[in-house]
């Protein structure tokens, strides 16, 4: 199946497995039938089938309201960052180690991933404050930016127009380590002095154009394709009948992504608002 963006989807205990003691129930469920009475059997048989929240299975209900949960808390995270710009640094420390650690785990956890999404929010809050401060109504801007963006590449997904082909994410992790790779240069020359500018080497120009706006839409794509493996790893997942513990899975991996594209619209527009008031 086609992986999603995010570490998460790599793993393979997730979005593969199928619901457990499957067999078991079965055989289980076959042995007291031989028990009933022939009017017990007839009013069973009359029972509308179990669907997937009986039998366990991941549904697309479960991603939705578990990420719309972990929103929540990003944007109450965020409110306190945005009233308190000092827990910036905190908070993205915080979502990093948390980050990592549920990427990683092989199971799911609630509350760790839960605690992610709050110490996100005080990162996401954080800078928002302190660019918008800078740059006024850019904030907001980027908040309607990430909606259009997940809006589109849903509907784009959900068309068959777009979908993550095994060349597409070659070309994904080619360009996702690269962008990565350049992140880290920049913020190691910043952070030793080597360039003064406030977005590094994103400042510098190429044919006039910032590079920081190249780069920034560049980014911009990648999440976007991000999201289209996502939604294709979920729908596998509910296709092939995951446990439904794996929504938290999903949810976080979402919204993993979800702040990645919102930052990076942010940034860009910062640094297309500094370009027009220079």
């Amino acid at each position: 199946m086609a992986m999603g963006g995010n570490p998460v989807f790599n793993n393979p205990n997730v979005f593969r497995s199928q619901p457990q003691n499957t067999t078991n129930a079965g055989s289980a469920m076959l042995a007291g039938q031989a028990q009933m009475s022939s009017q017990q059997l007839q009013d069973l048989y009359n029972q509308p089938s179990a669907g997937p929240a009986q039998t366990g299975r991941m549904t697309y209900d479960d991603v939705i309201m578990k990420t719309l949960a972990c929103l929540a808390l990003v944007l109450a995270g965020a409110a306190v960052g945005w009233m308190i710009p000092a827990l910036m640094i905190p908070g993205m420390l915080a979502g990093l180690v948390l980050g990592l650690v549920n990427a990683f785990k092989k199971e799911p956890s609630k509350g760790l991933i839960l605690a992610y999404a709050a110490a996100e929010g005080l990162f996401v809050g954080g800078i928002s404050a302190v660019l918008d401060g800078m740059y006024p109504g850019i904030a907001p801007q980027a908040v309607l930016g990430t909606v259009c963006v997940f809006a589109v590449t849903l509907a784009l997904f959900k068309s068959g127009k777009v979908r993550a082909t095994p060349k597409a994410m070659k070309f994904f992790m080619i360009a996702i380590i690269g962008y990565a790779v350049f992140s880290l240069v920049n913020l190691g020359l910043q952070m030793f002095g080597v360039l003064d500018t406030p977005w590094g080497v994103r400042g510098m120009e190429v044919m006039g154009i910032p590079l920081g706006v190249i780069i920034g839409i560049f980014a911009i794509g990648l999440a976007a394709f991000s999201l289209i493996m996502d939604f294709t790893s979920i729908e596998e997942g509910v296709r092939q009948g995951v446990d439904r513990k794996y929504s938290w899975t999903a949810a976080f991996g979402l919204t993993v992504t979800l702040v990645w594209l919102y930052v990076e619209i942010l940034r860009l527009l910062a640094i297309l608002r500094s370009v027009a008031e220079e």
